[in-house]
């Protein structure tokens, strides 16, 4: 259970990572995450800890994909202007939180690459939307946001404090207020 906790705060705090960057601020990191912990997942010896530098750059990056995408398709199945909009902000963001996270792990000694593969229940809440439109769309989009967004600001906050790598635990940090900003924003959603 502790494992399954650690590894979903890991890759909330990733796709929050997507989230930060704000309009104007291009250097600013994005903060959105959505990462959905698997409840048949569990910790390997194969598969990096969430609070490893490897395992919070794979949680982030997966987050950001799922983002991405998922903002890319509420772009064409939302009946909502508001989902729209918001949409249009997470891709933004995301791509930013992306890039902004390369950097980082590029940065580190020995440098990481981080791997973006969605987990199995990143993958299953985009195969249920894929079999959505309009309003119902709207209405498990804006679910799957405000989710992904709570569970990315728990995985920021978890390796801020306890992380192994002082330039992804500043990375994190740096998110907190741009993700918590987003999770009012998809709460807002209607």
């Amino acid at each position: 259970m502790i494992n399954k906790l650690a590894i979903v705060l890991s890759g909330t705090a990733l796709a929050l990572t997507a989230c930060g960057k704000h309009d104007g601020a291009a250097n600013e990191p994005a903060n959105d995450v959505n990462i959905l912990a698997d409840d048949n997942m569990s910790a390997t010896a194969e598969a990096p800890s969430p609070t490893s530098a490897q395992g919070f750059a794979n949680a982030a990056a997966a987050s950001d994909r799922f983002e991405i995408e998922s903002s890319k398709l509420a772009a064409s199945e939302a009946s909502s202007a508001a989902i729209k909009s918001f949409a249009a902000k997470m891709i933004a963001a995301h791509e930013g939180s992306t890039a902004k996270l390369k950097t980082t792990t590029g940065g580190l000694s020995p440098a990481i690459t981080p791997d973006d593969t969605l987990s199995s229940e990143q993958q299953a809440s985009m195969d249920m939307l894929k079999t959505l439109k309009g309003a119902d769309f709207d209405k498990a989009y804006a679910a799957a946001q405000v989710d992904a967004h709570q569970k990315a600001l728990d995985a920021l906050n978890g390796y801020a404090a306890s992380g192994d790598t002082p330039a992804l635990k500043d990375f994190a940090s740096g998110l907190v207020p741009t993700v918590t900003a987003h999770l009012n924003m998809a709460k807002g959603l209607k």
